[in-house]
């Protein structure tokens, strides 16, 4: 193994997960999200992998995003949903890409656009983002009514977005949004599917799964939320980071370390040098907490994270130039978690791992 900084992504983890969870969620369709690089395990290996494990749907943020899939090969299903005006609407149309749609000015922009557009409609309930508000639903319909019949687009979907606030926001979110589905089709628009749940709501809700779920962290083996027990579900990380020791010293009791010496060595110990920093995604907040394993072993962040480099205290853990350092895996085997790792960091195991960057070689396998 002689890649500097690598990052080990099981494919067959990620078709599993999602095998997995279309068990869990069925009838509903699955909508694999490969946003944001496939949160940070690549978006094209991660898609491809989702649809090798019975992803019925691709989801990304942009339309930038949903072109790279289509121009890797990626023919599925796939729809885009974060538009800027002026976005590239008439392209993504001609390139099979169905459009999420969040407001009137968004659908009168994508109705202009060359073809018939298809979208998913989407409605505000409650996580106040993007989406229609509540009292511009029935003139958002109606106007998409109007397109419709014109042929400038087609509507597939009506969605939204669980706030994931607590079981009583989610309920009166599931229930609204059941509003909009009926207000819709009052006004004669039938959409084929209806989606609100992401990760989160899709494992702990079985009423919002409704057509179609869209699973992101949880397709990558990591849990959406800090009570869903990914191992229980089944599910395996796909993503293990690591890097060789590149240098070990023996210090004496009292030794600072690394810049400011914000840690001082309490014991005799061994200081091993590991190639990752902060501008590979490791977050500078986990200095001095940053769990690592060498060898079997846990080892700990001493001193500040650097742009390209961390010191871990080994304690008295033989180790030798060459070993491997790995930063977090899957648990089961005896290394940190990406997990772990957000608790270092006061963060989130979806910061830890789609923030890996792009000096960490990727590498893939079954």
């Amino acid at each position: 193994m002689t890649d500097l900084r690598l990052a080990t992504i099981s494919t067959g983890a990620i078709s599993h997960n999602i095998q997995t969870l279309r068990a869990l969620v069925a009838p509903a369709l699955v909508m694999a999200v490969v946003k944001a690089n496939g949160y940070g395990h690549g978006a094209v290996e991660s898609a491809r992998a989702a649809l090798d494990g019975g992803a019925d749907w691709l989801g990304v943020a942009d339309i930038t995003e949903a072109l790279a899939l289509r121009a890797a090969g990626i023919d599925a299903p796939l729809l885009a949903w974060l538009h800027q005006p002026g976005a590239g609407f008439s392209e993504a149309v001609h390139a099979r890409v169905d459009l999420g749609i969040s407001s009137i000015a968004q659908l009168t922009e994508v109705a202009a656009a060359s073809g018939t557009a298809c979208v998913h409609l989407k409605v505000d309930t409650g996580l106040h983002r993007n989406g229609a508000f509540l009292d511009e639903w029935q003139q958002f319909f109606e106007a998409a009514v109007a397109h419709e019949l014109a042929g400038r687009i087609h509507v597939r979907g009506i969605w939204s977005h669980l706030a994931n606030a607590g079981a009583e926001h989610d309920a009166k979110q599931i229930d609204l949004f059941s509003t909009a589905v009926a207000m819709a089709h009052s006004v004669g628009l039938r959409p084929e599917l209806r989606h609100l749940a992401a990760s989160e709501g899709a494992i702990k809700h079985p009423d919002a799964r409704f057509d179609l779920v869209r699973l992101g962290i949880s397709a990558y083996g990591l849990a959406p939320a800090d009570d869903v027990d990914v191992a229980a579900l089944g599910l395996v990380p796909a993503m293990t980071l690591s890097a060789p020791v590149i240098s070990v010293k023996r210090v004496v009791a009292g030794s600072g370390v690394s810049y400011g010496y914000d840690f001082y060595c309490e014991n005799d110990t061994t200081l091993v040098l590991v190639p990752l920093g902060y501008a590979d995604g490791v977050p500078r907040h986990a200095t001095n907490r940053g769990p690592v394993s060498i060898n079997g072993a846990r080892g700990q962040i001493a001193g500040r994270v650097a742009m390209d480099q961390i010191v871990v205290n080994m304690g008295d853990t033989p180790v030798a130039v060459g070993d491997r350092a790995v930063l977090f895996g899957d648990s089961s085997t005896g290394v940190p978690s990406a997990d772990d790792w957000a608790e270092a960091a006061g963060s989130i195991n979806y910061e830890i791992v789609t923030r890996i960057g792009q000096r960490v070689v990727r590498r893939y396998e079954r």
